[in-house]
């Protein structure tokens, strides 16, 4: 064995010990790899800092771009509202259905892609439900990789194998030849999920409330709101808030009133219900019961309803503090039209040494009294700024969501995703997608650094010398020569596994192109010698180089990295299974069809 193997496999050993044992963040592990490679000569030093200008981390960073692009026009929101209208709030079936569905968008466009098409939206569904972004986003993930391999288009490794076969004389494979193996593997991966879910993923918590959060848990207010539809035959019909005693009988706040479409947040105190309206109502389950029976009024899931204000990100609480000598102190909310004047809901107020949540309309302010409210934050601020008042919670930086935008940022990023299928490459594409966001307004500059995460980023550029380094110094030739050796002679089952994991390790190392690059041409020597079809145990290694789920080495793993707050060691047990199931899968099925 040369030096430089050696040399190589000890730093594939050591970067495999410092992902596993998470002693380190795994950006400062990927770059501790680089530099160890760098200082033992193993690449140039223009080698090692070429991951940083690679395409894959240029695409990554596009759909980091493209995805806020898409949150911050409100169009995550909606997809995020369909899902959970259709799969509703359990977490089996909305993991099963965006899984399903991010599968087969996968089939005819990049996994990161169609990971990246459903992530924002994923985000929404999560404050939608209450459900854990860790407990769906491993799945959805691996569900676009597994469906790469339902078409030949789906993957780059799919891509490069009909490439290769065409350069030795060998017909490629037509576009839905690697169905019957992707389908099957699709399936599966879904079932496994459903069925096991809870038992291999992990619940991360976040491990600081949010201001939003804490001033909800520190006032005890009721953060689930409820949506209820007035029918022709309710008594609410032609009422008023005031006159249906909302407040006072029932201890309901009516935050939004949304009627064909259009969403009004804090209504008037005079505005009239009429058949069809969905009101959006903050308060105790029991009053909500009750209210509902009195009226005769349908209840709503939020995920249906027109609005949804927890999910929305214009709207928030807040608290503010009446300033001593105020104008305002001695005067009463209804003597200050509160609603229509400042556009919010007063939901608690804190006077002296009581605190008072029903009757409010008619109390007195006092100097240093304490509001909770809740509205939109472009009403929150310029509350923030009146005379009258301090603002104690921090207001949102963000302009808030531009839904007239929405049709611009969803062209762009449809654009970006064709550009691909015109010989452009996926980071350029993307990249131009994000300009084009850029350009025509969707997103500002300074909004594009805030929306990457720059440890994934890191992480990724700093492995991308690995494989590098693996085709170089004849590694992965060495390797891949030392398997087939070891398993000449032996029954062609036993062979088939050999070379699936010898691809899935690969995959793990190096990039999956790369993988396919250097093992498709071994595989067809390979087979020549062992008596065995060529282009089958070439699709062998074109489908199983898909196989990257034991470690977030894989562009989808980690994208997702961030987002789901996974560390390494969560992606293990997971990936485990799914490799193993994903080997015996493939090589049953191409055994059939192939030997």
């Amino acid at each position: 064995m040369e030096t430089e193997v050696l040399l190589t496999l000890l730093v594939v050993a050591a970067a495999a010990v410092l992902f596993i044992a998470g002693a380190v963040r795994v950006d400062v592990a990927a770059v501790l790899v680089t530099l160890a490679l760098a200082w033992l000569g193993l690449v140039t030093p223009a080698q090692a800092l070429s991951g940083f200008s690679s395409s894959a981390v240029i695409a990554m960073l596009s759909v980091m771009v493209l995805g806020r692009g898409l949150d911050r026009t409100g169009v995550t929101i909606r997809i995020a509202r369909a899902i959970v209208g259709f799969a509703g709030t359990g977490e089996r079936r909305l993991t099963a259905a965006v899984s399903l569905v991010a599968g087969g968008l996968s089939a005819f466009m990049q996994s990161v892609g169609a990971t990246a098409v459903f992530l924002p939206s994923l985000l929404r569904v999560s404050s939608l439900t209450g459900v854990s972004a860790s407990r769906f986003l491993l799945p959805v993930g691996y569900a676009a990789t597994l469906g790469g391999t339902i078409s030949m288009v789906g993957a780059g490794t799919l891509i490069i194998l009909n490439d290769l076969l065409r350069q030795r004389g060998y017909a490629p494979f037509e576009l839905f030849a690697v169905t019957p193996v992707g389908l099957p593997l699709l399936l599966a991966g879904i079932a496994f999920f459903y069925l096991f879910g809870d038992r291999v993923l992990p619940r991360h918590e976040r491990p600081r409330l949010t201001p939003q959060e804490e001033l909800i848990q520190t006032w005890c207010l009721p953060c689930q709101i409820f949506y209820l539809r007035i029918p022709a035959g309710s008594p609410l019909v032609g009422m008023t808030r005031e006159a249906a005693h909302m407040i006072s009988r029932y201890n309901l706040h009516l935050i939004s009133l949304a009627e064909r479409d259009e969403v009004v947040y804090t209504p008037w105190r005079y505005t009239r219900f009429a058949a069809g309206q969905e009101l959006g109502i903050l308060g105790e389950a029991e009053n909500i019961a009750r209210f509902m029976d009195d009226f005769g009024l349908e209840w709503i899931r939020a995920g249906e309803s027109t609005a949804n204000v927890m999910a929305d990100p214009n709207v928030g609480f807040a608290e503010v503090i009446v300033r001593p000598y105020a104008p305002i102190v001695g005067k009463t909310l209804r003597d200050l039209e509160f609603r229509v004047t400042y556009g919010v809901e007063v939901l608690v107020i804190h006077t002296g040494e009581s605190e008072r949540r029903e009757d409010l309309a008619d109390l007195p302010l006092q100097a240093g009294d304490a509001m909770v409210v809740l509205g939109r934050w472009r009403r929150l601020r310029a509350l923030a700024t009146n005379r009258n008042f301090v603002m104690v919670t921090p207001i949102e930086g963000r302009a808030g969501v531009r839904e007239r935008d929405a049709p611009v940022a969803v062209l762009c990023f449809v654009a970006a995703v064709g550009l691909t299928y015109t010989g452009l490459s996926i980071a350029t594409s993307l990249l131009s997608g994000v300009l084009a966001m850029i350009l025509l307004r969707v997103i500002p500059v300074g909004e594009v650094y805030r929306a990457i995460d720059w440890r994934t980023l890191t992480m990724i550029a700093g492995l991308l010398p690995l494989g590098i380094a693996m085709e170089t110094t004849g590694t992965a030739r060495f390797i891949a020569d030392q398997v087939a050796a070891l398993v000449a002679g032996y029954p062609t089952p036993l062979i088939l596994i050999a070379v699936a994991l010898l691809a899935t390790a690969f995959s793990l190392v190096i990039s999956n192109i790369a993988a396919t690059v250097i093992l498709v041409p071994l595989a067809l020597v390979m087979a020549g010698s062992f008596g065995l079809d060529p282009r089958g145990l070439a699709l062998l290694v074109g489908i199983c180089t898909s196989n990257s789920f034991l470690l977030p080495t894989h562009p989808v793993n980690a994208l997702l990295m961030g987002p789901g707050g996974y560390q390494t060691r969560d992606y293990i047990v997971p990936g485990s299974i799914m490799t193993v199931v994903f080997i015996l899968i493939t090589v049953g099925i191409v055994s059939l069809l192939y030997f």
